[in-house]
């Protein structure tokens, strides 16, 4: 009883403290970030691979079990024992609360991506549709690389797990100009919940607690490496979308793989097209005749799948993640992930590509 008193106090004693640290970035980010959370991430990524597994899944349903079995145990007592099982639950969350920001979500507050490389991240409409046009050619010129047809979509050859071992490469070649984007040993694997996955509209998710990269290896192959890069970014301590987005397609086009660079550029291309209709409705439009036809079916792929897979429960999710990432001080929720549109084209303008 006592041990559940003293969690359940240190419950919003912590929230506390995580709140202040948002005010302090470069204290996060050195002590931090680049402190103790490389060796604890490395750490979990070194052990968690040695099962073939997602051993993540299987401890969160193990974890969802125990919580249904208490919650059926107690459900007589909620009147006789109401403040024992207020502690109970306040004590799990307390606990729940500080491994998630230890392990891995304080990196939340770390020094933004793009003022530690030195751009920002506003853009005129005009900057965004001179920059499509110019990633169109790269889009193009990256499946004429692969499909001499231009009206037939890229087929990757690969398996999840081939994909899975591949994205490294990206890293090692982006580390070389980057070295705060070095990743050691990897860790990821196909989720086993890919599927209730799907049905919630993600592509995969870093599990905090063990560090493994939980991949859907349900979507359309073409996506998987871009997506697989985006989850690594997580694990090696970029918790925003928008630069787990960035950091991604940065990933992937520095390939030497060109399946994996067709992935990155296809990726950005579509949610620079999304931030265009959004500006403008229709205008998008207008830059589909320059696009390959094959490139389009790619993009048919990724339509037809979220068709399949759509459902009620997906907009129950989006609304869930979207206040989750506000409540760990991510302003734009959802919208991050196309707020990396930002980092693209400030990032070519500020390097003259």
């Amino acid at each position: 009883m006592k041990k559940k008193i003293i969690l359940s106090i240190l419950l919003p004693v912590q929230i506390l403290i995580v709140n202040l640290l948002s005010f302090f970035p470069e204290f996060v980010e050195k002590y931090y970030s680049n402190g103790i959370f490389p060796y604890l991430s490395l750490g979990s990524r070194k052990i968690f691979s040695l099962f073939g597994f997602s051993l993540g899944d299987v401890i969160y349903g193990f974890v969802i079990i125990c919580i249904l079995r208490w919650l059926w145990k107690r459900r007589r007592t909620w009147k006789t024992e109401y403040k024992l099982n207020i502690l109970s639950i306040l004590s799990f969350i307390s606990v729940f609360y500080f491994l998630f920001n230890f392990l891995w979500a304080l990196n939340y507050h770390r020094i933004p991506l793009n003022e530690k490389m030195g751009f920002d991240k506003k853009y005129t409409y005009e900057e965004l549709v001179h920059f499509t046009k110019k990633l169109i050619v790269k889009v193009n010129e990256a499946h004429s690389n692969m499909q001499p047809n231009d009206s037939l979509k890229v087929v990757i050859p690969y398996t999840a797990k081939q994909i899975y071992s591949r994205s490294l490469n990206g890293y090692e070649n982006l580390a070389q100009e980057y070295p705060y984007f070095k990743y050691e040993h990897s860790c990821v694997k196909s989720s086993l919940i890919s599927t209730p996955l799907s049905y919630m509209g993600f592509g995969g998710y870093l599990n905090p607690f063990t560090n493994e990269a939980q991949v859907n290896c349900l979507l359309p192959k073409y996506n998987l490496p871009t997506t697989t890069c985006h989850e690594m970014s997580h694990q090696i301590g970029y918790a925003s979308e928008s630069e787990a987005n960035f950091i991604g397609y940065m990933a992937s086009i520095k390939s030497d793989n060109l399946y994996f660079q067709y992935s990155g550029y296809t990726m950005a291309l579509k949610y620079c097209l999304r931030n265009i209709e959004k500006l403008k409705e229709g205008e998008s439009k207008k830059l589909l005749p320059l696009i390959r036809k094959g490139v389009l079916r790619n993009f048919e792929e990724s339509e037809q799948f979220n068709k399949e897979y759509d459902s009620f429960v997906e907009v129950i999710f989006e609304k869930f993640y979207d206040n989750f990432l506000k409540f760990n001080h991510q302003k734009d929720g959802l919208e991050g992930y196309s707020k990396f549109v930002g980092y693209l084209v400030n990032y070519y303008k500020e390097k003259n590509l």
